[in-house]
Parts: C-alpha cells; sequence; structure tokens
C-alpha cells in the first residue's frame, strides 16, 4: 500500500522529470532547470575574459556557485526518487544504475568538482578541469524537445553503419602514416622520424583540414599525397550520407506514422466517474464491458493508473475508453461529423425540430461551452455550438442506402 510518504516522492519524481502538459510544477522546474545550465555555461565562459572578471567577478562566483548548488539539489532529488525512474528494480539497484548511467556521472560531476577543493586544496587546478562536464548538461534540453531528439534517434539507428566509416577511416590512416614514413624518411628524417610521425600528416589529409605543417617533398610522396587527398574527400562524406540519409528517414517515417493515423482513427471516450455512478467501486473485472471496449487509461490526480482486471475504479477517476475502429470493409458505415456553427449559419437561433435536413441525418450531441447537450426537439441552437451529425450507410454493391 502506498503510503504518504511514497506519495510525496513519487509526485517529487514527477516535479523533476519532463512535465506533463497541465502540471504546472514540473514544467516551471524544467524552465529553471534549463535557464540554470544555460546561465551557468555563460559565467563560465564570462570568467575566461579578464577584464570581465576584474569588473563582475563576485557576482559571476555569487551567481556560479547558487546554480551549482541547485545542480547539487537536483542531484540529492533524482537519487531520492531513483527507484521511480526503473520501477523494475530495487531502490539500492535502481540508484546504482542512476549514478553510473551516462545522465547520473554528467550532474555527479557538474557540481562535486566545485567542492572538492574544500576537502582536497592540493588538487584544486585538476578538479577545475572537470567541471567542464556541466557542458554536457546541454543533452538535458534534447530530452524537452522532440526535434531536437531526431538526431540522437538517427545517430542511435545508424550506429553500426558510422562504426563501419570510422573504423575504415582509422585503417586508412594507419596505412597512409606507414607508406608516408617508407617514402619520406630518407628524405625528411627529422619530420617522418618513425612509423606514426605521418599520423598528424594522415589525419589533417584524411580529414581534408589541411594544416600544412608537415607535407610531402619527394615526386613520389606527393603523388601518394595527391591519392590520398581525393580518397579523404570521399572517406569523409561517408559518414556525412549516413546521417543525412537517416534524417530523410526518420522524418520519412514520423509523416508516414502521421499520414496512417489520419487514415485510420482511433476513437477513445473520456468519462469521469463520480459518486453516484455505478461504476465506482468496481474493479474493471466486474464491468461488464461488451467486446471491442477497453479501458485504455485510468487517470487518479496526477497519477496514471495501468488498468488491470483487479484494479479498483474510485470516485473522480477519469476513464479513457478506447472502441474498436470501423473499417471500410464492414458492411455498415458509420460516419459522424462534427459541425460548427458560425455567425451567419442559417441554423443558428432554431429549434432542432424545425431544421430543414435530411431525415437520413442526426444530431446525436451538441456540445456548448465544454457541456455536453442532449438533441431534443425542443432544444435552439446557437452561434458556437458545436454539432455531431450522425450518418450510417449500408454498402451494397455500387448504391448505398440511408437508414
Amino acid at each position: 500500500m502506498e503510503t504518504e510518504w511514497d506519495y510525496r516522492r513519487k509526485r517529487l519524481f514527477e516535479i523533476i522529470e519532463i512535465g506533463l502538459p497541465g502540471d504546472v510544477a514540473s514544467q516551471v522546474y524544467d524552465a529553471f532547470n534549463i535557464l540554470s545550465i544555460v546561465i551557468n555555461l555563460v559565467v563560465s565562459v564570462m570568467n575566461t575574459f579578464d577584464d570581465l572578471h576584474a569588473r563582475f567577478g563576485p557576482w559571476l562566483v555569487t551567481i556560479e556557485a547558487v546554480t551549482v548548488a541547485f545542480f547539487a539539489a537536483d542531484f540529492a532529488m533524482r537519487l531520492w526518487t531513483a527507484k521511480f525512474l526503473r520501477p523494475s528494480l530495487t531502490e539500492p539497484r535502481a540508484v546504482l544504475r542512476y549514478i553510473f548511467s551516462f545522465s547520473g556521472l554528467v550532474d555527479l560531476l557538474s557540481f562535486l568538482p566545485y567542492y572538492l577543493p574544500v576537502f582536497f586544496p592540493s588538487g584544486a587546478v585538476a578538479f577545475r578541469m572537470f567541471r567542464v562536464a556541466r557542458v554536457f548538461r546541454l543533452f538535458r534540453v534534447n530530452a524537452y524537445y522532440d526535434s531536437l531528439g531526431v538526431i540522437t534517434q538517427v545517430i542511435s539507428s545508424k550506429r553500426q553503419q558510422l562504426f563501419s566509416s570510422v573504423f575504415i577511416l582509422l585503417v586508412l590512416m594507419l596505412a597512409s602514416s606507414l607508406c608516408m614514413y617508407s617514402l619520406e624518411h630518407d628524405a625528411q628524417p627529422e619530420v617522418f622520424s618513425n612509423a606514426f610521425s605521418g599520423i598528424w600528416w594522415s589525419v589533417s589529409t584524411l580529414l581534408t583540414i589541411g594544416y600544412g605543417d608537415i607535407y610531402p617533398v619527394t615526386t613520389m610522396g606527393k603523388i601518394f599525397s595527391i591519392f590520398i587527398t581525393f580518397l579523404g574527400v570521399g572517406m569523409v562524406a561517408i559518414p556525412t550520407g549516413i546521417i543525412s540519409a537517416g534524417f530523410v528517414d526518420q522524418y520519412t517515417r514520423i509523416k508516414r506514422i502521421s499520414e496512417y493515423a489520419d487514415e485510420d482513427e482511433v476513437h477513445f471516450i473520456r468519462v469521469a466517474l463520480t459518486e453516484h455512478d455505478s461504476w465506482s467501486g468496481k474493479t474493471i473485472q466486474q464491468l461488464g464491458l461488451p467486446h471491442g471496449v477497453i479501458v485504455v487509461a485510468i487517470q487518479r490526480g496526477h497519477e496514471v493508473v495501468v488498468p488491470r482486471g483487479s484494479v479498483k475504479l474510485m470516485d473522480n477517476d477519469v476513464l479513457v475508453l478506447g472502441a474498436e475502429s470501423v473499417g471500410s470493409s464492414d458492411q455498415h458505415h458509420i460516419e459522424l461529423k462534427e459541425l460548427e456553427l458560425r455567425q451567419h449559419n442559417p441554423w443558428n437561433g432554431q429549434r432542432i425540430r424545425d431544421l430543414d435536413i435530411s431525415r437520413q441525418t442526426l444530431i446525436v450531441i451538441v456540445k456548448r461551452k465544454g457541456r455536453m447537450l442532449i438533441p431534443n426537439g425542443d432544444l435552439t441552437l446557437h452561434q458556437g455550438d458545436r454539432v455531431i451529425l450522425y450518418t450510417r450507410t449500408r454498402m451494397a454493391h455500387a448504391s448505398s442506402i440511408w437508414l
């Protein structure tokens, strides 16, 4: 049974994780987290300028101390709520899994090097180098935006091809270094002094950066350098093409999913239970739902409950019911259309019984300012109402019969 203490921990977990729509506290925390990361990095850059450090030094030190303290508090809260991040693990294993994950190590290195010189003054210079890890906290911004997440998905899906291209590039760098050593050692013994002295030349040539501090002087060395330069252009283009193709595939897949969703919609119903509803107090198994209707989710306060058969429904629960979609191959085709009454619509101000509509079309629901109205004949329609029209046709050969 969930205690009040566990509920508070779970609520804290919901706040420090990515905020859901409508969860104001979580969204405010996300915004403050991103702002702290950006401010801390800006302060770190400003500290490298002597004139800015001399002018705003005390302010920069204070801002850095506050943001680092927030990073430490954020890490402590994530440790405390780690079991909700990985509910399948025991709490000690969930904590260890978080600490040794990439995000956990980045979170730890974001504040730990700042405080270590207090206990180990002799290592202050070495600890200062680890503060660079704060830059990696920017990857947390990636989790808040789906468009940035595409980059991670593309690299993850194409990792094998990228590893293969990098491996081939490393082999070519080593081979070209050995060849250039053989061609240039006699002419430039001080430059190409051993087999690995040409690594820098092969890197600058294959990666097309053209630094130019090491270059061949013999005829054969120059010919070989030309060949490696052309090969380097092609090798650099391979990972570029892989990533570009990955982006095209990913956006095509997203677009295709969106198109499929428009073509074959799944219909859901949202039902809020009150203390007078007959479903309140019953388990899902006891509801006796018709075939093809399922409980998709149960919203209980800020928590989403998995709708297992043994779950007991409570007052103020919000049920999301899913119904089987009707395909075009069915014998009966059900069509629902929603119509919004605007300013000059002739239905404005008329009773439903007086509307000039076909007998084959029925008004099943009228939405008015968030309320659902039963469309009896005396109901008068107004501007802004949303009217749900129901049409049922029987698909028989080339003709259709209105019912």
